[in-house]
This record gives structure tokens, C-alpha cells and sequence, in this order.
């Protein structure tokens, strides 16, 4: 019988800003992700508004007049007040481990304290705690975008390197703290989103920065000396941890066999691994060298800069995956496309999601294969999963069919790839509960095997309600994935 192993961690994702709310309570301070205003998203039917990205002067506004705006990550769905039932759900699934993150703005609210705050700390406690009454592991990861606003306004985040210490010194406050309770660790979260915005990414603001390319890469470069000093502070104090980095991965096609279109699908993936190079390889990819030249980019190292990335590497590699993309040189703009979040250059063969995102569960395996020959590593997908205009009917019951279709097909093609001998230590769904949407700060756009009773504007019981899906993860964890492996 086909099965995945015992010891497969199986659960759900999150971050904390995108669930917790409780924005300023119990001293926590403003993150970047608590000045992102919420903007009517709707074209029609398709939602194509991300609110990534904010301004110097936008910043300026939202600082200065907050009740003229909405900013639904500081509501979240409340899981500050509601993490027992939260986690008990996820136990009921049988999750063995749970995706979360760490607020830094509750660890120390403007990012600049000599001490922690303890309220912040105690929070934290409380939910190792819970989850550990129900055996369910806490994979943490430090940095979900969640950058002390007051960086930002200081230094321009991470195209400074004054974050660095203040980072490690964080960093440090968490491993001491929870050095019996949390034995996986990510670093930061998809760093290389910092191509797609600075802000969200390096809490840049892009605006004034005079190539906004060459900042991303600045700001990344900072994060990857700070990354590793955080390694170097976890593995002297606890020799056990595991820690990872991680990237949003887009596998990339081209779209014919010309030569010029798997050129650019070469140079659009080596774009997206040069991540996980710098972090498990300790060092610049020299086809980076080319891309730095051709784009204007020179990067400010400090000497010592190098052999700290050098010394201090990841002990897996973590990624989301959502969708891959497909180049064409036909394309106006096909460099840039190819790099982008969402590329407007589709992949015939494949079908959309509502947000016209390509659903591609063998470009999943394909993935897993290329970041396994590439680094040795195992492998952890911390992120995959279906945003989709879900409905909540009258008996509370919400029929999300295509969502066990679109995770099924994806689970399958990840055994095919542990068959293919692809070392793999879990799956995390993302969004296992409904929240915020990260792109679009939505709360229409649902993910979640759990039903949150809540609007875009925040209206709403907040009751919670299991979907049908909560019943077919609960059953593929009970029988590790026997039941959809093998069907007839």
C-alpha cells in the first residue's frame, strides 16, 4: 500500500500578521504590515489588486490619519484571543506540526529595545504550550514581513545594515527563550519576494530608492548576513535546532523550444534560486555576476561579510509553492515577466484559479527534483494550497470540493517525487484556517480547511466552521495519505 511515512510532518501555515490581530495590545508595536491599507480589490469578478507595495507618502498618510483607512492585518481573524480553539482544530485534523511566525513588534515593539517585552514572550509561551498538549510540533519562523515599522521610517529597513544586530539580538531572545519548546526555525520568510516588493520583502520604501531592483538585492544582501549570524546564535545555544531558509518557488517553463525561450527559462530559475544558493551553498552564484552588471546593481558588502554567509548555512530548504510560469521571448517585457509574482504570460496546458493563478501539481514534483539534485538538502513545503471565494451555507457547512481536488493532485505528485528519492520532511498547507490574504489583504480570498466567519471589512462573528475539507485532511493525515494514494 502506498503511504507516506509515519514521521511525515503533516499540518498547516500561517503568519502573524495575518491572523493574530490584537494589534496593540499587551505593548506590541506597529509592523509594516499593520500600515497596509485595504484596497477595494474587484475588476468584475477577478481580483487583480495587490496592495504590496506602500509609499513614503502613503507611509506619511496612514501614520498620521489611521481612521481614514482600513487595515485588516491588524484585525486578522483574532487568533490572539482564540489560539485554543484554533489549535484544538488543528489537533482534530491530526496535525503534527504547525506553521507559525513570530510578531518581532511584540518580541520588541519599535525593533530598537535593549529588552524584550514580556507580555510578548508570555504569548508565545502560551501557544508552544497548547500546541504541545496535542504533540503538534511549532515550525517558527522569525521574519514573515512583519518589520518594525519604526526600521523602516530609521534606517529604510534592510537597505541599512543598523537592522542586523537588532535582528540577531531577536533572534537570539527566541532561541534562549524557547529553546525547549521549538526545535524547527526559518530564518525569513520567502526572502526572494524582495524582487517583487521591497517593502513587503525588506520594509524598503521603494520611492526612494533610485533603482529599486539594486535595493531589493541590497536589502537581501543584509538579511543574508544577518540570517546566518542568527544560525551561528541558534546552533551554540541549542546544537539540536534545524534551521532552514526558505523562498517562494516558481518553476519556470518555456513556452516553445526555441532557443531564446529556454534561455530565459534558465535565467528566470537561476533568478529564483539564487536564494537558496547564497543560503545553503555559503555563497554569491557567480551568474549573478552577469545579471549585477547588465542590471546596474552594485552590492555594499562589509569585509567579513562573505565568510559569515560562508560559515553559517541552512539546515533545509523550505519553500511555498502556489503556481510555475512559462517564458516566451515574444513577450514585451520578457525579462521582467519572468521574474515577476504573477507573470500575464499563461501556460496553455494549464487551468486558473479565480485570481488566474496556474494550477500545476506535476510542476510541483518537477521542483522537488530540481531543489534536490540542486542541494542535497531535505525539503520542506511550507506552503501550497487554494484561494477561492468559498460559501458558508445556511447548516454552517462550506462544500470546498475543488480545494481537496487542487491539494490531492499536489500531495500525489509529492509522493511521486519522495519515490523519485527526494528527501522531503513535511507539507504545511497554507492558510489551514482562513485569513488575510497577504497579496491583497482579502478575507474573501479563503484558504483555509476552517471557516472564519469575517468580511473583507472585518465584519463578522469570527465563529469558526469546518469545511469539507477539514474531513478529507483529517483523513489523510489518520492514514498518511493512503486513502487518496490508493484509490482504484
Amino acid at each position: 500500500m502506498k503511504r507516506f511515512s509515519k514521521d511525515f510532518l503533516w499540518g498547516g501555515a500561517t503568519a502573524a500578521n495575518q491572523i493574530e490581530g490584537a494589534f496593540d495590545v499587551d505593548g506590541k508595536g506597529l509592523s509594516s504590515q499593520d500600515l497596509v491599507a485595504y484596497k477595494d480589490p474587484y475588476a468584475g469578478d477577478v481580483v487583480d489588486n495587490f496592495t504590496f507595495n506602500v509609499s513614503s507618502t502613503e507611509l506619511d498618510e496612514y501614520l498620521t490619519n489611521p481612521e481614514k483607512y482600513k487595515f485588516p492585518k491588524r484585525w486578522g481573524i483574532d487568533f490572539y484571543n482564540n489560539y485554543e480553539e484554533d489549535i484544538r482544530l488543528f489537533a482534530e485534523m491530526g496535525f503534527r506540526v504547525f506553521r507559525l511566525s513570530i510578531a518581532w513588534t511584540r518580541i520588541f515593539p519599535t525593533g530598537l529595545e535593549d529588552t524584550p517585552n514580556e507580555k510578548g514572550l508570555e504569548f508565545y509561551d502560551k501557544v508552544f504550550d497548547e500546541l504541545a498538549k496535542y504533540n503538534i510540533e511549532p515550525l517558527v519562523t522569525m521574519s514573515h514581513f512583519e518589520m518594525p515599522i519604526t526600521l523602516t521610517q530609521k534606517y529604510n529597513g534592510w537597505m541599512s545594515r543598523e537592522p542586523i544586530p537588532l535582528f540577531v539580538k531577536y533572534a537570539e531572545t527566541l532561541f534562549e527563550r524557547y529553546k525547549h519548546k521549538v526545535k524547527y526555525w526559518i530564518t525569513f520568510n520567502e526572502m526572494n519576494m524582495n524582487l517583487n516588493s521591497p517593502y513587503t520583502g525588506g520594509g524598503v520604501l521603494a520611492d526612494t530608492v533610485k533603482n529599486t531592483t539594486e535595493a531589493a538585492f541590497q536589502a537581501s544582501h543584509h538579511q543574508f548576513v544577518a540570517s546566518s549570524l542568527a544560525m551561528k546564535k541558534g546552533r551554540e545555544i541549542n546544537p539540536d535546532f534545524e534551521i532552514g531558509c526558505m523562498i517562494n518557488r516558481i518553476e519556470t517553463y518555456a513556452m516553445t523550444s526555441k532557443p531564446a525561450d529556454q534561455l530565459l527559462a534558465l535565467k528566470a530559475d537561476q533568478l529564483n534560486m539564487f536564494y537558496p544558493d547564497v543560503h545553503v551553498r555559503g555563497e554569491y552564484p557567480r551568474y549573478m555576476q552577469r545579471y549585477f552588471k547588465e542590471n546596474d546593481i552594485v552590492i555594499q558588502k562589509e569585509i567579513g561579510d562573505d565568510e559569515i554567509i560562508a560559515a553559517h548555512t541552512a539546515d533545509f530548504v523550505a519553500f511555498s509553492y502556489y503556481m510555475t510560469h512559462t517564458t516566451s521571448s515574444d513577450h514585451a517585457n520578457a525579462s521582467e515577466a519572468a521574474g515577476a509574482f504573477d507573470s500575464p504570460i499563461k501556460n496553455p496546458h494549464l487551468e486558473l484559479t479565480e485570481w488566474d493563478w496556474p494550477i500545476d501539481p506535476v510542476g510541483l514534483r518537477i521542483t522537488f527534483n530540481k531543489l534536490y539534485d540542486r542541494y542535497n538538502k531535505p525539503l520542506f513545503l511550507v506552503e501550497n494550497g487554494l484561494g477561492a471565494l468559498d460559501t458558508l451555507n445556511e447548516d454552517g457547512t462550506v462544500n470546498d470540493s475543488y480545494r481537496i481536488d487542487y491539494i490531492e493532485k499536489h500531495i500525489e505528485q509529492m509522493y511521486e517525487a519522495i519515490e523519485d528519492g527526494v528527501e522531503i520532511m513535511g507539507y504545511t498547507t497554507w492558510g489551514c484556517i482562513d485569513l488575510i490574504s497577504c497579496g491583497t489583504s482579502q478575507m474573501t480570498k479563503r484558504y483555509g480547511f476552517i471557516y472564519v466567519d469575517q468580511d473583507d471589512e472585518g465584519n463578522g462573528t469570527l465563529k469558526r466552521y469546518k469545511k469539507d475539507s477539514f474531513h478529507w485532511y483529517k483523513e489523510v493525515i489518520e492514514t498518511d495519505g493512503a486513502n487518496i494514494l490508493n484509490k482504484e
